[in-house]
């Protein structure tokens, strides 16, 4: 930080402190592949494939006197482990018949928030075969289909799996990042909303003029100087669905249209001519809707993209800033899970992911993605420092210790048109105050 000469009279100048920042968002980036009737299940292989090779190494610690078995392998009554992949059977989930008979239903049907039934069970499957969970210790309303488990058991009279102990991938190994003498801080918001009913323009530029160090004190203005970036995670734009009809757009549609992104584009460009930001785009946002969602056109921001500190990113967004790794998504993952399965609050949600070592084990099952056939890229390989969710209903924050140390900031931030709140992260020694 550099000060100005200072007179009598005169107004204290703050620089702006830099950080090394480096994308990681190759992995979530589809490059010109295209669908040519690829199957799902080609990534529920690689995912099996990843996971098994994973927890197989862990089960020789876990359970080294027993021995791990196919489905197919299971013989009565006698205690081994297998590995595979949690299938959830539901009740109560949607399919494309309901919403078919829904059309046609003269009482309208009420739309579950949730989708858990008091019925519902697990099965694993590996590449041969399946079976039925059964067993105390395995809850089902703790999990999804997707997730990849190691259980220990043995097979019932009736064919199905009595499960007596259960592994998990667990958090992914951390690299270690470097301690930092000074402060700096990296700023997070998401459901700007811009074009919405319930955006508020002059509450967001008291955002922005906070940021720019246009607003406050001298000790806000160096609060704002210590700012070394600015991630917006998804949904900053909302397009009116009636516009988008089909039809052929009228000049009021159009400006109905265009509108809501000539305004974020300004809001955009004062904030990229004062600190780097990275945008990533959400379920309301001109772009893909299935993940990974790649990076806004920035053909929709002529002005902020004419600065090198705009930067347009993938959804889910991977990225290191001086030595401390970030991950994070715009909120589907989190909120699928909420669907289809049941926790205290979504920072429980979170944790699991990170335990199962996978950014949204629902994909493709109830959220979609694209098609992959050689990889899953949601996979988690290592330990993020901090793991960030946009589009929450509330502000939550913890910090997860793993059983080797790893430190993780777990972060939801909330809707910012809703609650006019932004998340601020010091990278500090002790590693991300809030």
């Amino acid at each position: 930080m550099a000060d100005a000469t200072m007179e009598e009279g005169e107004t204290k100048l703050f620089e702006r402190k830099q950080a090394i920042y480096r994308s990681l968002d190759e992995k979530y980036v589809v490059h010109g592949q295209r669908y040519m009737g690829q199957q799902y299940s080609h990534i529920y292989f690689a995912r099996l494939h990843q996971l098994r090779n994973l927890l197989r190494s862990l089960v020789s610690k876990w359970k080294p006197h027993l021995l791990v078995n196919t489905v197919l392998g299971l013989e009565e009554s006698k205690e081994c482990v297998i590995v595979g992949t949690i299938y959830k059977h539901m009740k109560l989930k949607p399919s494309i018949l309901d919403e078919y008979s829904k059309e046609r239903s003269v009482v309208p049907l009420v739309k579950a928030h949730n989708f858990v039934h008091p019925d519902d069970h697990l099965i694993l499957e590996d590449e041969i075969g399946r079976v039925n969970l059964k067993g105390s210790l395995l809850i089902p309303t703790a999990f999804v289909t997707g997730v990849g488990l190691a259980l220990h058991g043995k097979k019932t009279s009736e064919g199905d799996f009595w499960v007596q102990d259960i592994l998990e991938a667990g958090l992914p190994p951390q690299i270690k990042s470097s301690a930092h003498s000074e402060d700096k801080y990296v700023v997070f918001v998401s459901g700007l909303n811009v074009g919405s009913n319930i955006f508020n323009p002059l509450q967001f530029q008291l955002f922005v003029d906070h940021l720019t160090g246009h607003l406050g004190g001298e000790n806000e203005q160096k609060t704002a100087s210590q700012i070394v970036r600015l991630v917006i995670a998804g949904n900053s734009l909302i397009i009116p669905r009636s516009v988008l009809n089909g039809q052929a757009l009228t000049p009021e549609d159009q400006s109905k249209l265009t509108e809501p992104i000539k305004e974020l584009d300004i809001l955009l460009t004062q904030l990229a001519a004062a600190v780097p930001l990275d945008i990533m785009p959400g379920p309301t946002d001109p772009a893909n809707s299935f993940l990974p969602q790649q990076p806004l056109h920035r053909c929709l921001f002529p002005g902020a993209s004419a600065y090198n500190t705009f930067f347009s990113c993938t959804n889910p967004h991977l990225f290191e800033l001086d030595g401390f790794q970030f991950l994070g998504t715009s909120g589907q993952n989190i909120d699928d899970l909420d669907k289809y399965s049941i926790a205290e609050n979504k920072l429980e949600y979170v944790e699991r992911t990170l335990r199962w070592r996978h950014l949204a084990p629902t994909t493709p099952n109830t959220l979609g993605c694209y098609p992959f056939t050689e990889k899953d890229p949601f996979h988690i390989e290592t330990c993020p420092n901090v793991y960030f969710v946009g589009n929450q209903d509330k502000y939550e924050t913890r910090l997860l210790q793993g059983p080797e140390n790893q430190l993780v900031r777990l972060i939801c931030i909330p809707r910012f048109c809703e609650s006019g709140v932004a998340v601020m992260v010091s990278l500090a020694p002790s590693l991300l105050r809030i």
